[in-house]
């Protein structure tokens, strides 16, 4: 009889999810690299990954800066093979919070049990990496609705306004301009304007 779950071979390797502290998923893919030589665990701990999309910071001089955003932030994602010494190396590198997975209750006493690692689907695993390939580059601006700023190209060059809304998927943002004496909603291009301090 068949069905559509993907038979679970133990000595394989899978993925599985990781969280770790805020912040610090290089620091722990880095540790954990390291950790994987000196324990001896390379056969077996197999790949570390962060997915990440490519972004684009826009600072307040207007210049554009490449940068990565991750997929999932506080997470790493381990292709290996789970036994207890891997478990341990993994589990035992600094930032590491918790493998994600079923949280199995204590029988007794109080608190909370300890989590069984659930690998993650192939399917699922594919979605990430696709996701991450074929995403758009995020554009990342520091302005918000209320800013001051001062338009730097274009033919509103030298207006000054206040930004109504900002639009990072299109790369736009609507601010109101004081022209002929009355404030009129203007889209604008993130790089056609500067925040003013």
């Amino acid at each position: 009889m068949e069905t559509n779950e993907e038979s679970f071979d133990p000595n394989a390797s899978h993925w599985y999810a990781v969280q770790v502290a805020s912040g610090c998923e290089k620091r722990v893919k880095t540790n954990l690299e390291q950790r994987v030589q000196t324990m001896d665990v390379a056969e077996r701990i197999v790949q570390v990954e962060i997915p990440q999309t490519p972004a684009v910071k826009i600072r307040k001089d207007g210049s554009r800066q490449n940068s990565e955003e991750k997929v999932f932030p506080g997470y790493v994602l381990i292709r290996m093979v789970m036994d207890d010494e891997t478990w341990q190396v993994v589990k035992n590198t600094p930032n590491v919070i918790n493998f994600v997975g079923a949280e199995q209750k204590r029988r007794y006493g109080r608190g909370r049990g300890h989590v069984k690692p659930m690998p993650l689907g192939a399917a699922e695993v594919e979605r990430i990496f696709k996701r991450a390939q074929e995403q758009k580059p995020v554009i990342k601006i520091d302005m918000a609705t209320g800013d001051k700023i001062l338009v730097l190209s274009g033919p509103f060059k030298d207006f000054e306004g206040e930004v109504i809304e900002v639009s990072p998927e299109r790369s736009k943002l609507k601010a109101l301009l004081s022209i002929f004496g009355r404030d009129t909603p203007v889209e604008l291009e993130f790089n056609q304007v500067q925040k003013q301090s």
